[in-house]
């Protein structure tokens, strides 16, 4: 690891117990995942090309329950314009959407949040873990019509769209379906936990 990184990975873990308090940890297996995590925030073109990163593409980052994919996106917006990234619980945009209805979709499909504004980057968390809930009888797969949505923002302004997960591909279409697959694959770099990582909050 480069001297650089080194650094980056003690600023990481500054920012970790300054956050989650003195019991966070980053663990030597992940060293891989989360150098690639640094070299997308920092938008180092060099690193990211020799790790298989396209920094045109925002990232969805999967693995099991308790690896640390949601303290990790979180804790990297301290690497960019952190009032800019928003991290978005998938459950509550759903329960958003049971309470306010279809407006929801069209606030978190925008590109940017004021005229002339530079665009929110949002990381979209723990998908899979919502439902599709109902607004006065309508149904709808939230997340599906936000990620459609946002691919539309993405093609025509290359605006970022971060993911957190713990579904494979196969569940991915299965519950939001094969258009949204493609375009999850066409926004993100997939980068993956191995299935049999550790649970950190044991």
């Amino acid at each position: 690891m480069s001297p650089f990184y080194q650094k980056a990975f003690s600023f990481l873990l500054e920012r970790g117990h300054k956050t989650y308090g003195k019991f966070f940890s980053l663990y030597p297996d992940d060293t891989q995942i989360i150098g690639k995590l640094i070299a997308w925030f920092i938008r180092d073109e060099e690193t990211a090309k020799t790790k298989g990163i396209d920094l045109e593409k925002g990232i969805l980052l999967s693995g099991p329950v308790g690896c640390g994919k949601t303290s990790l996106m979180n804790l990297m917006r301290f690497f960019t314009d952190h009032n800019r990234h928003s991290m978005k619980p998938c459950r509550d945009i759903a329960f958003e959407f049971q309470k306010n209805g279809f407006e929801v979709i069209h606030r978190y499909a925008c590109h940017s949040w004021l005229p002339n504004s530079p665009a929110r980057i949002y990381c979209f968390d723990d998908l899979g873990t919502e439902q599709s809930l109902k607004h006065y009888g309508q149904e709808c797969n939230v997340m599906a019509e936000i990620i459609l949505s946002r691919y539309e923002k993405f093609t025509r302004h290359r605006d970022f769209t971060h993911f957190t997960t713990n579904l494979s591909a196969d569940e991915i279409e299965s519950i939001y379906g094969p258009r949204v697959r493609s375009r999850l694959r066409e926004m993100c770099n997939l980068i993956a936990f191995p299935g049999d990582a550790r649970d950190k909050r044991r």
